[in-house]
């Protein structure tokens, strides 16, 4: 192809892409529809990251999807009648070419495979959120109720509650938010009502409210009712604390953003989100390692069956641990982050055990916080039941991601160069790193990477979801 050709043929994808953009944002804003390429978000993706997303099909199918390729399906599904829930136009587009040559009938196509979503009624109403506390978690949590504006959007987010309220405190509150030295600036605006104590993103009104207490806030003054309580802090992980909550005018349920203790439930999204009931008023989203790693285990186990196994993190440090040298209460974490690997213990193997029975005491498990601000990953070491291969292995964790009801948890590369920054902003659980798998006899060794904040955020919002009821469509069928 000469020099003028390719210049050409970008030229035409990058305008097709553009094309493509408006039709996106209409179909999410006035059907709820959200389109996805291969598990990658198109909803305010920019034109290159939209022409990106069809080079990476390469890696789930062998080539790339162009977008000459995918354009008419988009163009078909504007046309639908399709609402509330998510399609996957990758998948779609190269199920069909693989049957059809000549592109005729493509929306009688989308018609057969989005059938039960054509004509849907939407019976579900906006849920109010709030979120207790704006740390990492927090802030993430934000950007992405946030980023889907629009009546379709049913997780509205409300209100934020702080501690202090210092002069300047809001303004500081929305500069964090705008910008973040690892996950970038923020994909919009943030204006701050003074007067009115309130940041509006987006065209979203946030309610800043200050309290030391979480039984102490009248959520009702401010128009929130029933609200779904997300508790970043931390600071409580009972039912006697997180039951606080519950005490505030206003408040309905509980969502904590780590590990319980006692009773509540621990829940890893994509895994045992079905054991939330109505009538749960306070439940956990696990840990970040927890949500890593469970998914891959649940795949794991139902195929070959595991005996025992460990699993070995290698964490990024975190905001309770000191910049430089100092007393710190657990052992070793004093130490500076910046500087060191340090070994200290995780609760995640075990965990893994309540949001996954089976597993009940057959893994341990331990930690290395290292120098980086996020991206981890998890080495799970496993003795099986049956025997295998690493390519055998790797072909099933490669179908589990594409084709199961775990295809929104697990994620593959067959990269020989991705390292970690390069996994910042994984919507992902897990991604397997499938050049590093060891397999042998009964014996296997898996390398799962995971953006910590960002990966772990996106799970917590499914939990969300399924406490409010708020259920969606993912299409085609696995």
């Amino acid at each position: 192809m000469s020099a003028d050709k390719h210049l050409q043929s970008w030229q035409e994808r990058f305008e097709m892409a553009e094309a493509m953009q408006p039709l996106l944002g209409k179909l999410y804003r006035n059907q709820g529809v959200e389109v996805v390429l291969y598990g990658k978000p198109l909803l305010n993706a920019s034109t290159i990251e939209i022409i990106k997303s069809h080079r990476l099909v390469r890696r789930f199918v062998g080539h790339k999807l162009r977008l000459r390729e995918s354009f008419p399906f988009v163009e078909a599904l504007s046309k639908l009648a399709v609402k509330q829930c998510k399609v996957d136009i990758g998948k779609l587009a190269i199920n069909y070419w693989r049957e059809h040559k000549d592109g005729s009938d493509i929306e009688a196509y989308m018609s057969r495979e989005l059938a039960s979503a054509i004509d849907h009624e939407d019976t579900q109403e906006a849920r109010d959120v709030v979120l207790y506390g704006f740390g990492r978690i927090g802030r993430l949590l934000a950007r992405l109720l946030i980023e889907k504006t629009g009546v379709s959007n049913k997780l509205r987010l409300r209100a934020i509650v702080l501690r202090g309220g210092r002069k300047g405190d809001l303004e500081k509150r929305a500069s964090l938010l705008r910008r973040d030295s690892v996950h970038g600036p923020f994909n919009g605006s943030v204006e701050v009502d003074e007067e009115n104590n309130a940041l509006i993103a987006n065209g979203t009104y946030i309610q800043v409210i200050y309290a030391n207490s979480p039984d102490e806030v009248d959520y009702t003054k401010y128009g929130i009712k029933d609200a779904l309580v997300v508790d970043n802090t931390g600071i409580w992980k009972d039912e006697d604390g997180l039951g606080l909550h519950l005490k505030s005018k206003g408040v309905s349920k509980v969502l904590l953003t780590a590990p319980a203790k006692g009773q509540i439930k621990n829940i890893v999204f994509g895994v045992n989100e079905s054991d939330i009931l109505s009538e749960d008023k306070i439940v956990s989203a696990a840990s970040c390692t927890t949500n890593a790693i469970t998914p891959i285990l649940k795949a794991m186990n139902d195929k070959y069956g595991i005996t025992n196994g460990h699993v070995e993190t290698i964490h990024s440090y975190t905001n309770d641990q000191n910049l430089i040298d100092n007393y710190h209460s657990a052992d070793r974490r004093g130490r500076s982050a910046p500087l060191n690997m340090v070994i200290t213990e995780t609760g995640a193997a075990k965990a893994v055990a309540k949001a996954l029975p089976a597993l009940a005491g057959k893994l341990t498990g331990n930690a290395i916080r290292v120098p980086t601000p996020n991206v981890s990953m998890a080495i799970i070491s496993l003795n099986l039941e049956g025997e295998t291969d690493k390519e055998q292995v790797n072909e099933y964790l490669r179908d589990m991601s594409l084709h199961s009801d775990l295809q929104n948890q697990i994620d593959f590369t067959d990269s020989t160069e991705i390292v970690s920054s390069d996994l910042v902003g994984s919507r992902y659980a897990g991604v397997i790193d499938s050049h590093a798998t060891i397999a042998e006899g009964n014996r296997a060794i898996l390398y799962v990477w995971y953006d910590n904040e960002f990966g772990y955020s996106c799970q917590v919002v499914g939990v969300m979801q399924k406490m409010l009821d708020l259920n969606y469509q993912s299409l085609p069928n696995s």
